[in-house]
């Protein structure tokens, strides 16, 4: 990377997400339908006069990790949640549009032929027989879902990939104006955009263009360090505190930076746009050493290219976050994009910019896209003055006690049921016994975070729990850190952060020496803050927890294994929990402990898939 001191601005698109006035009639039922879909992390979201009454990853449901269908059981859910149909729906919106990303690809083909090739004849089946044709597929898949036999009058809207990632952020905020930043890999062409949200009003100004992604980027070294593309990007960065930033000077040759934040790729290096690998020769050549295989040993040259290339990230991300600030400025920042998810440079953001408030919406990669596209859709087309801000992302299904025990005694499996109160303090002294808990609460989260719904805990005092957790329950690598859940009014106590993290996107310094299993080798935890108010039966289970042993903190991480989905329903729970080395399982109001069923017999009776890599 190459600092440009003389060089002008290089944020050179203006205007360029403007939307013409728009003589739609406004949904009289107030009921807008989002969907995200045929890339990664499909999804589906309802609103009603702005609010945002549900929204699930069809992931969670097909039990495919980042699935990509349409988007079919999400919708699905959405529509039983609030007990309409598909026929009270007046206008579907989707994340991005298709003939402008056709459009940029077929300019990227042949800009690069005859080496693209190869990706020409992969990719076009799939855009000719499907994406394309997004219109006529939401229209055969809603036709299914309606009542009447006659042709579904829905309309659908399309809004563009980035501003549907800035709506995410910025009208679910409660700032009344903000500066609004949005950092990916690709949309239709934009990677990077800056612009201004002012009351109901959002705009893009400035943008960066394809192939220069910081995004790409990333997902490139993700590549190179032999991890999954679109996957495993916070792998990365979990690995990044092992290392040293050792080859921050090779990595700045890759890419120049410019005065405004703007940058440039040498795509000599890359081979994302013409291949369907990320890196090639060129690039092994440059860092002498091959791409790691999946299946081969991490060495210290892979921590210490991770730990250079978030330095690097972190650097590139403030510099724009700096000419941001000085074009359109504000005291408040509204963070969207999948690059928003790299909590670690968050944390530099509070700590570094000029921003004094920041937002970022939890589900800031593709599958918020739903969300920000619906939303733009009621208040910048429909123009409806009234927002309603996040308060929290329990938006997914929930399930009632009595259909878990049917469940439960279907199978014969012996069960405790206690009433809530009881069942906090059950819950804090086996955590306080070293107990591994999965606990299945309320309605599912939505967006990549587990934060008390379908997580697993455990105690952070015990070192172990770190390596237990993570190899034996988990299945993953055993460097991945996890989460602290902290009392909301225990956060300045036991971190260096001077504000709360409810969603887990903020790194900060630990102060505590007591919760070694959530504090990473920097020193450092990615810090989930409970409120009484936003999520009171997890506060109620820390409370407990903290009044046993003085220590405000549980361990935090998905209810899930590697390779697959955060559990959905209580059966998915339930075959985790045999699967894993789980103690107790909390389903509701029902307690179950493992050396209490039989595990064996259980086992034959349920259908698994095979551990995959995620």
């Amino acid at each position: 990377m190459e600092n440009q001191k003389n060089k002008t601005c290089k944020f050179t698109i203006e205007n360029s997400m403007k939307i013409k006035n728009c003589k739609l009639k406004i949904p009289q039922s107030g009921y807008i339908l989002g969907i995200s879909c045929f890339y990664h992390d499909s999804s589906a979201c309802l609103l009603q006069d702005g609010k945002l009454l549900s929204a699930a990853q069809e992931e969670r449901f097909t039990r495919i990790k980042h699935d990509e269908n349409f988007p079919k059981n999400a919708i699905k859910f959405c529509l039983e949640d609030a007990n309409i149909n598909i026929d009270d729906i007046e206008y579907i919106v989707f994340y991005e549009k298709p003939i402008l990303k056709f459009d940029r690809l077929i300019n990227t083909y042949i800009k690069n032929w005859p080496r693209g090739l190869r990706f020409f004849l992969r990719s076009m089946p799939i855009w000719l027989n499907k994406k394309i044709w997004i219109s006529s597929i939401i229209k055969k898949e809603l036709q299914k879902l309606s009542s009447t036999s006659a042709n579904h009058e829905t309309k659908i809207l399309f809004v563009p990939h980035h501003i549907s990632h800035a709506a995410s952020s910025y009208f679910l905020s409660d700032f009344k104006e903000a500066t609004v930043v949005t950092i990916d890999g690709v949309g239709e062409k934009s990677t990077t955009s800056i612009g201004i949200g002012k009351e109901n009003n959002l705009e893009l100004k400035k943008e960066i263009h394809f192939p220069h992604s910081l995004g790409l980027f990333y997902s490139a070294f993700t590549y190179f360090l032999g991890f999954k593309v679109n996957s495993a990007e916070y792998k990365v960065m979990g690995l990044a505190p092992y290392g040293k930033a050792k080859y921050k000077d090779k990595i700045r040759k890759l890419i120049k930076i410019y005065q405004d934040g703007s940058f440039k790729l040498d795509m000599k290096y890359f081979s994302y746009e013409y291949d369907l690998k990320m890196t090639g020769k060129k690039f092994e050549k440059h860092f002498a050493k091959k791409r790691r295989k999946e299946d081969e040993k991490l060495e210290q040259f892979h921590k210490d290219i991770a730990a250079s290339l978030q330095e690097v990230l972190e650097e590139i991300v403030l510099k724009i976050l700096d000419f941001a600030h000085k074009k359109y400025p504000s005291e408040n920042l509204c963070l969207s994009g999948g690059v928003a998810l790299n909590c670690v440079a968050n944390g530099k953001i509070i700590k570094k910019s000029k921003f004094k408030n920041l937002f970022i919406f939890p589900a800031a990669g593709d599958a918020g896209g739903s969300v920000g596209a619906a939303l733009f859709a009621h208040h910048c087309i429909f123009k409806n003055q009234k927002r309603s801000p996040l308060k929290d992302v329990f938006l997914g299904p929930k399930f009632k006690n009595q259909e878990i025990k049917e469940f439960l005694d279907k199978y014969s499996i012996r069960y405790e049921e206690k009433d809530r109160e009881v069942l906090h303090k059950k819950i804090a002294k086996k955590i306080n016994e070293n107990k591994v808990i999965g606990l299945f609460q309320g309605r599912m989260e939505f967006g990549p975070r587990a934060l008390g719904h379908r997580s697993i805990i455990a105690d952070p005092r015990q070192k172990e729990n770190w390596q237990r957790v993570n190899l034996k329950i988990k299945f993953r690598e055993s460097f991945r850190p996890f989460a602290p859940a902290v009392l909301e009014e225990k956060i300045t106590d036991t971190f260096d952060l001077d504000r709360n993290s409810p969603y887990m996107l903020l790194v900060a310094p630990v102060k505590s020496k007591e919760i070694p299993a959530t504090t990473h080798v920097d020193n450092s935890a990615r810090i989930q803050s409970v409120s009484k108010e936003q999520n009171p039966f997890f506060y109620q289970v820390i409370k407990e927890f903290f009044n046993l042993t003085n220590c405000p903190v549980v361990i935090n991480t998905s209810f899930n294994i590697r390779g697959e989905p955060i559990v959905c329903d209580y059966q998915d729970a339930f075959k985790c929990f045999l699967r894993t080395d789980m103690d107790t399982l909390v389903l509701e109001n029902f307690l179950i402990d493992k050396d209490k069923i039989d595990r064996d017999s259980l086992m034959k009776k349920f259908k698994f898939r095979k551990f995959k890599e995620d």
